[in-house]
């Protein structure tokens, strides 16, 4: 039998410098590997070839051409002297002397780099092939020392590029043992590769075994701070090149370790594991069998033998019937990365309102594309990306609601007003599909407990944990998945599966209040569902580069989620994402976060500037990372993530200069999203590939993934909404005319008449049944409140927020329709349009559709030529108003309110009634008559700074001083610590220039 030996936990370093791998614990006899001849020779050329380059061109320069630097200071007689020859050849011997400068820079930098094992030497500006002789030259000569099998990639490398460099960034990646599980269904579709890269790995074993006599054996060892062992590192150090990871996993595949568990995936490697190497590995710690080595204790010398004794077996038992065996029994593991408290999934309802992590329903499969304008087609993509739906949906209401003030007190875009403009065509089936899809309430629980973790660990003095990815089970409940074991967590989190898991339960998290603290980790993007679960990988932990290779088309749509979620999300204070190469039409999504950049010297120039800012700064601020920066007293806006999405694959010198730069990215908090048309990315970290399918694929992460993404038409549809809400569109805006007028003559007297404004009263129906009534009341406020049309599945999911069936939503709409009866000439009161939406006769009306009439009749219809009838419609109107909308709505319904911007636009009207109004009595002096109306319009909207002033201005037309003082008084008072707004305080100064005394006094 050939003789044994085990190679240890890291390479052989320099005496100065130390490995970035982990190091034995334990001295172990080493045995060098013994140069060859053609390395002594290489290691002469080289030399000599340094020889030369590095002193003897200075020397032949000094000799021949002189010294370069001029010994005083030129005068300007020089400037009228003839070009001669004399004049170039002084020119090229100094262009010379620049090339050796910054050749001998390069070398420096080389032998720095390479004595102290820091991994990627620093670039020397404008080296490019320079830098990259001398990195070759260097590795040559160092090849024969002590410290060569660490140090260089070996002379067979040398020439590709500086490919060799970015292993560290490449080796990073696999820092999380058990990152992400493979589910079998992976493990079936890809038996075929695996099965030739066994037979591949086989003959390299046995030709190598063949060829050194003996085999070797690694045993992982634990992890030293954020490093962990991998096996593209271990590949990478003893076999050469990190890509030969297969051939070990190859060899060790389901094999029984020390613990009793088995390698079923290349990405999940422990401490304490044992790996057959292949015959040709070379470096590291070389330690004879145990029986020859008496320093290993006898539990180690156990488990090698052990492990021996079932390499042999499996070898002998046949390469096939081993490979599906071990197939078989390590099926139990296969999930091991997955949360595994987590209940079984139930059969998801047809009609969800926030759609579980599942990428589809029930009813899904009889939908057609929105395209088709079938009247139960939403955008899919939409409807099965909750977290994704609800960001959109909350800033789209944050956009709306501020072009509503802008428009209302700047006139902005020609228009003034209350109505945002309806969306038609696509844009409205995708408002219909984030209505549907969107999950506010996940969003707000995952907020809530990543900041209340924050909260509590800062309370504890513990810093944050590095997580790599959250996984969102569809009952609610979060794990995260930690880079490495991190202690016990903060009540209420506990253990998951294992050391790196971290769970919390639904019912725990919404036990947390608002934590006010820095959002942990911003980075989180959904890229997917696997099995009851959905994805949030955090971008800015990624120890390197991520690569997405595919068609054009399908990145596109993984960068536009990916973008526009994080552009969006809840769970996150403020980031920059930069853009490149896709995604110029985003912009509307968040301009204050999303910017663009036209190629990757434009890219390279920002990030390389931005690296060095954040890389000082963490130095400044003595912390180690931006989780620490995050937590306790220290919290900085600086540390705000930036993540880079790179859609065009970068040149092989491109990618190679990105992996420099995102070698230590994630301690700084940046992460790189980038792009491949299928090839390999020199310094990728992590590699994904998303299929024509759908599928989001990473084999060696263990990921296979219902894909979240945002195709090109439902982006185009996404934009116009925002791009419709912009409150500085341009002169070209809609006017302010209400979606649906009612007919405010007598003759138009409604049959149905509902009262929303204040409490909601129902007039000229029957009561419904009484189990049945609330729900029926809300469904006919939502379809009051949005005359254009309400499609069913929104409303469906308005009044069933966690999803419901087809039959019961069906139901209810028959209910309803019964309800609300039909017109004297036959026709439902509740009717459907050419889209399939759900419509309200003209004949039901609500008092918000009187309010919104009259406003527009008094200043855009009969008013604007009457100025007695203008009085008139703007007294009645204001006679409507009788307290907030639903007053007295029940709790835990009409949630959906929160989705409105009917909350600022009723104020908004309310206070343009008052003011028309007030104007229409201050034009005839009637200043108490406006000072009335002004009141009845600020107990509707008090935050209105325009009512405010106009009631300043009406009090001061009776010219009583005492009243206007009081009112004065009463202002300060209101404004508390903030003080008052600048106009009021100009205001007061022309109205009441002694106001400032009375403050004084007060004070």
């Amino acid at each position: 039998m050939p003789r044994r030996r085990t190679t240890s936990s890291s390479s052989s370093t320099g005496s100065t410098g130390s490995s970035p791998a982990p190091r034995n614990r334990t001295p172990q006899p080493v045995r060098v590997r013994r140069r060859s001849f053609g390395d002594f020779v290489k290691a002469f050329l080289a030399f000599v070839v340094l020889l030369v380059l590095v002193v003897g061109v200075p020397l032949a320069l000094a000799m021949t051409a002189g010294w370069p630097l001029p010994n005083g200071a030129p005068g300007l007689d020089w400037l009228q002297r003839e070009i001669t020859v004399q004049t170039f050849l002084s020119i090229l011997t100094v262009v010379v002397w620049f090339a050796w400068a910054q050749f001998t820079a390069c070398v420096l930098v080389e032998v720095k780099a390479a004595l102290s094992g820091v991994g990627v030497p620093g670039r020397v500006p404008g080296s490019g092939p320079s830098q990259l002789l001398a990195r070759q030259l260097v590795a040559a000569l160092l090849l024969v020392g002590a410290t060569a099998a660490s140090l260089t990639p070996g002379l067979s490398q040398l020439g590709q590029s500086m490919e060799g460099n970015q292993k560290p960034s490449v080796a990073a990646a696999q820092q999380t043992p058990g990152l992400f599980a493979q589910q079998q269904e992976q493990a079936a579709s890809t038996a075929n590769a695996l099965a030739e890269q066994a037979g591949q790995a086989a003959a390299r074993a046995d030709s190598g075994s063949a060829a050194h006599g003996d085999t070797k054996y690694y045993r992982i060892q634990p992890p030293e701070g954020r490093h962990h062992d991998s096996l593209w590192e271990i590949a990478d150090r003893h076999l050469g090149d990190g890509r030969r990871y297969k051939e070990i996993f190859e060899l060790n595949k389901d094999r029984v370790q020390p613990d009793g568990s088995k390698l079923s995936e290349a990405s999940l490697i422990r401490p304490g594991w044992i790996m057959e190497m292949p015959g040709d590995a070379r470096g590291g710690e070389l330690v004879e069998l145990p029986d020859e080595a008496p320093n290993v204790s006898e539990q180690v010398q156990q488990q090698i033998s052990d492990y021996a004794q079932t390499g042999d077996q499996a070898q002998g038992s046949g390469g096939a019937g081993a490979g599906s065996g071990g197939g078989a029994q390590g099926g139990g593991d296969a999930q091991v990365s997955l949360p595994e408290q987590r209940p079984v999934p139930a059969p998801a309802p047809v009609t969800p309102a926030n759609p579980a992590p599942a990428p589809s329903t029930g009813q899904e499969h009889a939908a057609t594309p929105a395209e088709a304008g079938h009247s139960f087609g939403l955008p899919e993509a939409l409807l099965a990306a909750p977290l994704l739906a609800a960001g959109l949906l909350g800033a789209l209401g944050r956009r709306r609601r501020q072009a509503l003030w802008q428009s209302a007190l700047g006139n902005v875009g020609g228009r003034r007003g209350m109505e945002p403009p309806t969306p038609t065509g696509d844009a409205q089936d995708a408002q219909d599909a984030l209505l549907v899809g969107a999950d506010p309430e996940g969003v707000r629980l995952l907020d809530r407990s990543l900041r209340g973790l924050a909260a509590a660990l800062a309370a504890e003095s513990r810093p944050l944990p590095v997580v790599y990815a959250a996984w969102m089970s569809s009952n609610g409940d979060l794990h995260l998945q930690l880079a490495q074991p991190a202690g016990k967590p903060p009540t209420p989190w506990q253990l998951g599966q294992d050391q790196t898991f971290w769970m919390l339960a639904r019912a725990d998290a919404e036990g947390y209040e608002d934590a006010d603290t820095a959002a942990p980790y911003p980075g989180l993007v959904s890229l997917g569902t696997m099995d009851d679960s959905r994805l949030l990988l955090n971008l800015e932990a990624v120890p390197g580069l991520v690569s997405l290779s595919g068609t054009e088309a399908d990145r596109a749509a993984v960068f536009a989620s990916v973008a526009a979620e994080l552009a969006t999300n809840g769970w996150s204070d403020r980031m920059t994402i930069t853009l490149v190469g896709f995604g110029d039409d985003l912009t509307p999504l968040a301009p204050n976060r999303i910017r663009h950049l036209d190629g990757f010297e434009d890219l390279f120039e920002t990030m390389s500037a931005e690296t060095r800012q954040r890389r000082g700064a963490l130095g400044a601020a003595g912390h180690d990372s931006v989780l620490t920066g995050r937590t306790g007293p220290a919290q900085h806006t600086r540390w705000a993530p930036h993540l880079v999405l790179l859609a065009a694959q970068p040149s092989d010198e491109d990618a190679l200069r990105l992996a420099e730069l995102a070698a230590d990215a994630s301690r700084l908090g940046i992460g790189y999203l980038v792009g491949t048309e299928g090839t390999e990315l020199p310094g990728a970290a992590w590699e994904m590939e998303i299929t024509g399918e759908g599928r989001l694929l990473a084999p060696l992460l263990g990921l296979e993934l219902e894909a979240q993404l945002l195709p090109a038409a439902q982006q185009r549809a996404v934009v116009e909404l925002f791009s419709d809400a912009d409150p500085g569109r341009g002169p070209g805006g809609p006017a302010n005319t209400p979606p649906f007028l009612v007919d405010i003559s007598e003759q138009g007297r409604p049959a149905v008449y509902a009262r929303l404004v204040g409490s909601y009263e129902i007039i000229g129906l029957d009561a419904p049944d009484g189990d049945r009534s609330a729900q029926l009341h809300e469904a006919l406020a939502l379809l009051l409140l949005h005359r254009e049309g309400v499609h069913p599945r929104v409303l469906a999911s308005a009044l069933w927020p966690r999803g419901v069936t087809e039959d019961v939503r069906d139901a209810l709409l028959e209910r309803l329709r019964v309800w609300l009866g039909t017109d004297p000439d036959g026709t439902p009161r509740l009717g459907t349009d050419a889209t399939g939406r759900l419509t309200l006769a003209k004949s039901v009306v609500s008092d918000l559709d009187v309010l919104r009439s009259l406003y527009y009749e008094a200043t855009q219809g009969r008013g604007v030529d009457s100025r007695q009838v203008r009085g008139r419609l703007l007294t009645d109107a204001l006679v409507l108003v009788r307290g907030p909308l639903l007053a007295d709505r029940p709790e835990g319904r009409y949630r959906w309110l929160t989705h409105e911007i009917i909350d600022a636009q009723l104020p908004l009207l309310v206070a343009d009634t008052g003011l028309a109004l007030s104007e229409f009595h201050l034009e005839r002096n009637r200043a108490e008559k406006a000072i009335e109306a002004l009141n009845a319009a600020l107990r509707t909207a008090p935050a209105d700074e325009r009512l405010w002033h106009e009631l300043l201005r009406a009090t001061h037309a009776t010219e009583d001083t005492g009243r206007l003082r009081t009112l004065a008084a009463d202002l300060i008072g209101r404004s508390g610590a903030r003080g008052l707004p600048p106009r009021t305080e100009a205001l007061l100064d022309e109205l009441l220039p002694t106001w400032r005394d009375g403050v004084a006094a007060a004070g």
